[in-house]
């Protein structure tokens, strides 16, 4: 058939051509004709695929065949329009075969909700006229008539109604229901259409195959079994009603191997976790037998359950080793998600794997949380950006069909599906029944080929059920009585599955031996998959021993030679001549160059940028990302020049960071996606699988981060004491009382200071240029992986007095506390009666008080590290001052925020006997700032004042 024919059949196809809408293609007709240039392209070409397709009637060729805009036609020249040739009675055999591609398209719009994906069959199938013959017109008589069919279904170039009726109904309405003809892209929908119609999605598996998808049944299954007699009541989260789930999981594996995957990282919440840590990647189950016995080596200050558990193993595949990352989980189900993505990426970049062909992500979802949290919707929009693809992620969903603890679908969701949020990026959905083991596996087969032909997301979505509670301590049947009555009466799928292959001459007893022998391997702790490469070691794995059991104490070498700065700086602040800044801009980097020379002091944004700078000339790779990452919120960074004569984002900007060396590491600068959540989980993934990146995360405010708490808390805070994970992540975090109101001063220090334990991460506050260099460096140069929270400043990127002198990038390092800078207060030490401990803004605030009323018996001391709190040199600091009788602690935020409760008893530790510390800010608020201007200034004046005023209120005495 001739591509003119194909173009205008493709159109026939479409619903929007008919109806209601003829009118319109016949006036988009009448404009062709008199002008072929005045319609849109798509048009165009339809319009001439017209021109070699005969009439009905044998009239002249250019007339529209279609038969609704034929009545349109002939309803306007009843009405006096434009004169029209009337199809003739062959008209009638034209609109069954436009009949014919409709009733087509219908059943690949909405086949699949005829589709037999109840493995309980509880659920009816709705009324959908489109998807009835005679919703067309056809009759009984018309089951015996051949249509052309050719490059409108595969499978056949023609057939009668009768087969193709039975075609499109075991293609879309079997135990596979296809969901894709949303997508945009015209090869997607045909690749679809090639591989479903060609084989009516039924599985043509030989034996040996069959017998393996029985043997992962009998895996999944046993597991589940022995765990349940032999620990009684103990939380497992069993996968009981949902088997095949392990035999996609089997087919994923092997068949990602043999396209050349090499590492496949699995992220999955509690159902089925442990059956995956046996049955998919090989853990001994003796290893899980020990921590259900609470005999399994105790190692971490704190643990988690095993139901959280991550793991790690090499599988031989017919491609060659495989490696096998389940991520670690906490309880938040979908959080784990943006986590994974940023590991692979990181394991893509490690690779110089841009496409993702080597490394596989795969997210397992319950069907209530895939819908239902946030945390999904935000990871699927980073899923085509260029910073964050990952090269698409097969989505594997357990779908319950009881929405964590209701039944009725009223409450689970808003939508049809619990998948159809992926409709947001276009990607296709294979549901699928779990009783049809065959089919499931199937279904994985053609996602990962999806997956790996077209680089995008893709579900497969398992519908199943739950044959015990949420957890095994649960009684189901007191909420949903008539689902776990179907249940009680189920077989379970490997029972139905064995006796399907029995009948099919397998053998009668084959799926008894094969529960026999994996019960005897159960009782022997031995490993259920073969072969499990105990020996195996990548080119491409990390080791992160040399970063583990470090002190925090080691402050590392930061500083760099003068020669090797200017050099830096020359290179940093040089713009081509091909490029043409902004002039704001220009003047940035004219007086930067300035700094780099020493003729000025460095400002805040040279600092950082130098910072980036040295690292990565030394082979440490920098990734900074963030809404508004590559300028700057607060536009002091400018680390993506944009050329002003050029908007092509591929040619249009220059980054000075990635040209500074020959062999220099890669610097990515991302402004990301309007996320906080994925956005932050994702680099705490990256970070966590390349200890040798400098990972950073900027909110555009500080309280931003309240968005990603989760993740906060539960990995950034916890994962190592949990899990044993270590992380190198950095967090910069706006944050300053500039007036700006609530939502704009505080970036909830005090939460991170409540989260502080077992050296969990280290939580700082630079108030100088060089402050910011040697801290960002500290986080590489030295041999210690944890996260750093910087609280980072609004007013004194631009503020001359937080600027610094050339030589404190030349030498020292990153002081954890800055003593008095006051050389006259500090030869009168002896005179000093108080001492003001501050972090942050407030000290510029401060010293310019304490100027204007010439006080010259008060010292202040900057605390720069809050924690861990660095008692050594805060005590050093403070034991300049023998004769003060006062300390004052001085903050910006309100009393019950900010670092004061942290703070007081490390300050007091340090304290002489018969000193006093007192507390000067702002009063206890349950909001972090005011949002009036005149009243912040009240209280700003108020509590700077308080510092140097008679102590009052709380008094702590030691």
């Amino acid at each position: 058939m001739s591509d003119t024919t194909s173009v205008y059949q493709a159109y026939q196809g479409n619903t929007y051509l008919f109806g209601g809408n003829a009118p319109y293609v016949e006036e988009m007709y009448e404009n062709y004709l008199a002008n072929p240039g005045s319609v849109p392209d798509t048009w165009r070409e339809y319009f001439d695929a017209l021109q070699h397709v005969p009439a009905v009637d044998g009239s002249n060729a250019r007339d529209v065949p279609h038969l609704p805009v034929i009545n349109a036609f002939a309803e306007r020249a009843k009405q006096g329009g434009t004169k029209v040739v009337v199809a003739s009675a062959d008209a009638e055999m034209g609109r069954k075969r436009t009949a014919v591609q409709q009733l087509i398209a219908a059943y690949r719009n909405v086949g699949q909700r005829w589709a037999d994906l109840d493995p309980l069959k509880r659920t009816e199938r709705p009324a959908i006229p489109e998807l009835e013959p005679s919703f067309y017109g056809f009759t009984d008589a018309d089951q015996e008539t051949v249509f052309d069919t050719s490059n409108t279904f595969f499978g056949k170039d023609k057939m009668p109604l009768r087969e193709l009726l039975n075609a499109l109904h075991e293609t879309y309405c079997g135990t596979i229901g296809a969901e894709y003809m949303y997508t945009t892209d015209q090869a997607q929908k045909r690749w679809w259409q090639q591989k479903l119609e060609g084989i009516r999605s039924k599985p043509q598996f030989n034996a040996d195959r069959k017998r393996h998808i029985l043997d992962r049944l009998t895996a999944a299954e046993g597991l589940e079994r022995f765990l349940h007699t032999k620990y009684v009541g103990q939380k497992r989260f069993s996968l009981e009603g949902g088997e095949s789930f392990i035999a996609s999981m089997d087919e994923l594996i092997q068949s990602a191997g043999a396209k050349g995957v090499q590492e496949i990282v699995i992220g999955m919440a509690h159902r089925g976790r442990l059956n995956v840590l046996v049955n998919s990647l090989g853990k001994m189950p003796k290893d899980l037998f020990a921590e259900f016995d609470h005999t399994a080596p105790e190692e971490l200050p704190a643990g988690d359950v095993k139901y959280h558990q991550g793991f790690s193993s090499d599988v031989s595949t017919a491609g060659g080793p495989v490696h096998l990352s389940l991520a670690f989980n906490p309880s938040h189900l979908e959080i784990v998600n943006p986590v994974v993505e940023g590991s692979v990426r990181a394991r893509m970049d490690r690779r110089d794997d841009p496409k993702g062909s080597q490394v596989l992500p795969v997210l397992v979802h319950g069907d209530s949380a895939f819908g239902g949290q946030g945390v999904n919707q935000e990871t699927l929009a980073l899923a085509q950006t260029r910073g964050y693809t990952t090269g698409g992620t097969v989505h594997i969903i357990i779908n319950n069909q009881i929405g964590f603890t209701t039944s009725d679908p009223r409450d689970m969701r808003s939508t049809v599906y619990c998948t159809d949020i992926v409709k947001m990026v276009e990607a296709p959905v294979l549901h699928v029944n779990g009783d049809d083991p065959e089919a499931v596996v199937l279904a994985t087969q053609l996602a990962l080929e999806f997956r790996m032909e077209f680089r995008q997301d893709v579900v497969v979505d398992i519908t199943c059920f739950r044959k015990l509670g949420h957890n095994e301590q649960d009684t189901p049947a007191l909420t949903q009585p008539l689902m776990y009555k179907k249940i009680a009466q189920h077989p379970g799928t490997r029972k139905l599955y064995a006796d399907k292959l029995a009948a099919q001459g397998m053998g009668a007893t084959l799926g008894d031996d094969m529960v026999k022998a994996y019960r005897a391997a159960m009782d022997a702790g031995k490993h259920t998959i073969d072969p499990v490469l105990t020996n195996f070691k990548s080119k491409y794995a990390v080791d992160w021993s040399p970063f583990l059991g470090k002190k925090w104490t080691d402050a590392g070498d930061t500083a760099i030679p003068l020669t090797e700065w200017k050099r830096l700086a020359e290179k940093l602040t040089t713009i081509p001549d091909s490029v043409a800044p902004h002039q704001l801009v220009k003047k940035v980097y004219d007086d930067r160059a300035a700094m780099g020379r020493g003729e000025v002091n460095v400002d805040w944004g040279m600092g950082e940028s130098m910072a980036f700078a040295s690292l990565v000339a030394s082979g440490y790779p920098v990734r900074l990302s963030g809404e508004d990452s590559g300028r700057g919120t607060f536009t002091h960074r400018h680390a993506v020049i944009h050329d002003q004569n050029r908007e092509k984002w591929d040619t249009g900007t220059y980054v000075p960071l990635q040209n500074v060396a020959e062999n220099q590491a890669p610097f990515v600068v991302i402004d990301s996606i309007l996320s906080e959540e994925a956005v932050l989980g994702f680099e705490y993934g990256y970070a966590g699988s390349d200890p040798n990146t400098l990972v950073i995360w900027e909110a555009q405010f500080g309280d931003f981060a309240n968005g990603a708490q989760v993740v906060i808390d539960q990995f950034i805070a916890s994962g190592e004491v949990k899990w044993g994970r270590a992380n190198g992540l950095t967090l910069m975090l706006p944050h300053g009382y500039e007036g700006q109101g609530p939502e704009h001063s505080s970036a909830r220090l005090e939460r991170f200071m409540q989260l502080a334990a077992d050296a969990n991460m280290q939580i700082v506050q630079p108030t100088t240029a060089s402050q910011i260099f040697h801290v960002l460096r500290r986080q590489m140069v030295r041999d210690l992986r944890k996260p750093l929270v910087i609280m980072t400043p609004k007013s004194l990127l631009r503020n001359k007095d937080a600027t610094s002198p050339l030589s404190e990038f030349t030498k020292g390092s990153f002081q954890t506390v800055i003593p008095e800078q006051n050389d006259a207060i500090d030869k009168k030490a002896d005179k000093v009666k108080r001492v003001i401990a501050c972090s942050g803004k407030v000290y510029y605030d401060l010293v310019k008080k304490r100027t204007e009323n010439e006080v010259t018996d008060v010292a202040i001391i900057r605390v720069e590290q809050l924690y861990p709190f660095p008692h050594k040199a805060f005590a050093a600091a403070l034991k300049k001052y023998p004769n003060a009788t006062d300390i004052v602690w001085c903050q910006d935020e309100p009393q019950n925020q900010g670092a004061w409760f942290f703070i007081q008893h490390n300050i007091h530790e340090n304290m002489l006997d018969g000193q006093k510390l007192g507390y000067s800010g702002r009063a206890a608020s349950a909001s972090p700032a005011v949002g009036y201007s005149h009243l912040h200034q009240e209280q700003q004046k108020a509590l700077v004042e308080g510092a140097f005023a008679k102590l009052k209120g709380f008094v702590l005495t030691k």
